[in-house]
């Protein structure tokens, strides 16, 4: 492990050195003890260590970028004089800047050491749990770990960021088998600062597994129909993040292909939809305390009840747009709850989907979406018949957010995001 103070002060000097006046850097190291099974047994117990710099040069508008994992004298002046050599090959542009001086701060997030007695005991529990209450269950493979994280942040207007983060993470891949049939294999992580739960609690794993074993009885869907899908929480966050790259990231806003580019203070979603980036929710694990710009992280309403409040943009893209710099590099999606039961939601479905996941493509510039949806389940008349496969879906992606027809009281958080369950209307579901 090295100190990292001391690294800082060799990373400046080394600058120095090349006569560099405009930059920022990162440093970090990080211990990750970690524990796996395989076929519900523990197979392996490890300790993994990792460092890492970054360096960013500005030499007359030029941008250098090194990255490296030798913290070493050496490698420290091989990354600077390679971000050096990438400022002098590159062209000028006035957008790339240093952001300006922030207050001082040391972030302290999460449990920095392991009790790693207590996480064995939660793991084991949580695999004995599954073995009892799920007996369709098998647990292929499961990965669990406790990380441990410490970086420092300067640039040459005098930002100093330096933060300690610990989690605990968990990732489990598993399938349903009843001795004939079998589900494809599906998978669920999440990160928690808090042991005092059983794990099976968080993140929604108790449905997924129901749900995994209710999918070894499939029904066929015939034909085509406009109808209700049903996304998991799991599942939209994968639509609001596509929503993101579409609609509000800084290369669509630059490029002048994103509907929403001129479209802040508008309604653009239902208004039942709202969505901020809030890295100071007390549920959330695992967070970013200040931007790759060298911005402390803020909380960023990005939708209220539908209108568009902020892209996502930035300093290079704020600069390039003349728009406003948003101080999150997307970190803690919050999607707010609604006021509707997920029993409700699916009882005043006449005919649709409940969509555990999606496997398609990227929409294009229009938003226009298609794809498998997986772990998915058909509902008609507001009563669920039974799970699917092979089903496809497709619609738009603006028009998803448009055609809210309810979001659920129910929320799932994985320490990473929180989401609720979304109803839309007229997304086109086709079968066999």
């Amino acid at each position: 492990m090295y100190d990292l103070k001391e690294v800082s002060g060799k990373v400046r000097a080394a600058l120095s050195e090349q006569g560099v006046v405009q930059f920022s850097y990162k440093i970090y190291e990080s211990e990750k003890k970690e524990l796996n099974t395989e076929g519900g047994e523990f197979s392996l117990f490890r300790t993994t260590f990792d460092n890492g710099l970054t360096v960013n040069t500005l030499i007359d508008g030029r941008k250098g970028t090194a990255s490296g994992h030798d913290l070493t004298a050496a490698g420290i002046e091989t990354a600077v004089a390679d971000a050096v050599s990438g400022a002098e090959s590159a062209m000028p542009d006035a957008a790339n800047a240093i952001a300006e001086k922030q207050s001082a701060e040391v972030f302290r997030h999460g449990p920095y050491e392991a009790d790693m007695e207590k996480f064995y005991e939660r793991l084991a529990e949580l695999l004995e749990t599954v073995e009892r209450d799920y007996p369709l269950i098998r647990i292929m493979m499961l990965v669990a770990d406790h990380t441990k994280t410490h970086t420092i942040y300067e640039n040459s207007n005098g930002t100093e960021f330096e933060s300690f983060d610990g989690v605990y993470g968990v990732t489990l891949e598993f399938a349903g088998n009843d001795g004939e049939r079998t589900t494809g294999i599906n998978f669920t992580g999440f990160y928690t600062r808090d042991l005092s739960r059983p794990l099976i609690e968080l993140a929604g794993m108790r449905k997924m597994l129901e749900d995994t074993e209710k999918s070894l009885e499939l029904t066929a869907i015939e034909g085509k129909f406009e109808g209700t899908v049903i996304f998991t929480p799991g599942c939209l966050a994968n639509f609001v993040y596509m929503l993101a790259e579409n609609y509000l990231s800084g290369n669509v806003i630059m490029e002048g292909t994103s509907r929403w580019k001129d479209s802040i203070g508008e309604q653009v979603a239902s208004d039942k939809v709202s969505i901020s980036l809030r890295v100071s929710d007390p549920r959330l694990a695992s967070v970013q305390h200040f931007t790759d710009d060298g911005y402390k992280a803020e909380d960023v309403t990005v939708l209220e009840q539908g209108v568009l409040r902020s892209h996502l943009l930035s300093l290079y893209a704020s600069l390039k747009t003349g728009r406003p710099v948003t101080k999150n590099d997307g970190s803690g999606i919050v999607m707010e709850s609604g006021d509707v039961s997920l029993a409700d939601m699916i009882a005043g479905v006449e005919r649709g989907l409940i969509v555990g996941g999606f496997s398609g493509g990227e929409p294009g510039a229009n938003g226009e979406f298609s794809g498998v949806a997986k772990n998915s389940f058909y509902i008609e008349n507001g009563r669920i018949v039974g799970a699917v496969s092979e089903t496809m879906i497709n619609g738009n992606l603006e028009a998803v957010f448009k055609t809210v027809r309810a979001i659920s009281r129910e929320v799932i958080c994985d320490g990473d995001s929180v989401f609720p369950y979304m109803a839309s209307d007229g997304i086109v579901i086709s079968g066999k």
